[in-house]
């Protein structure tokens, strides 16, 4: 199991970067824009830098939503591969079975 600080960490760093995608991509759009002015494209460059460095879309790491393990984890399963592995032995999973020969 992981530290609960670092489990709070990593969901206050989702729920800021999904309050800020949509500003964030617009500033985005305007720094790539070449047609524009250096000083519309200077603005939106600073109203970037001012924002919550948490609200990155990078600083979100994956972790297992069963026991927060940082490593292993499975994107579609939203899980780890111990926590994967104990759940298929336990037959919670349909059409999962230990391998063994």
């Amino acid at each position: 199991m992981a530290k609960l600080s670092a489990i709070k960490k990593n969901n206050r760093r989702i729920k800021l970067s999904d309050k800020f995608f949509k500003k964030r991509e617009s500033l985005k759009k305007i720094i790539m824009n070449k047609k524009l002015s250096f000083e519309e494209r200077f603005n939106a460059q600073q109203k970037l830098s001012k924002m919550p460095r948490n609200s990155s879309k990078i600083r979100v790491r994956n972790r297992c939503q069963i026991t927060g393990r940082p490593h292993g984890v499975y994107r579609k399963l939203k899980i780890s591969r111990i926590a994967l592995r104990q759940l298929g032995l336990e037959g919670k999973i349909p059409g999962l079975v230990k391998s063994s020969w």
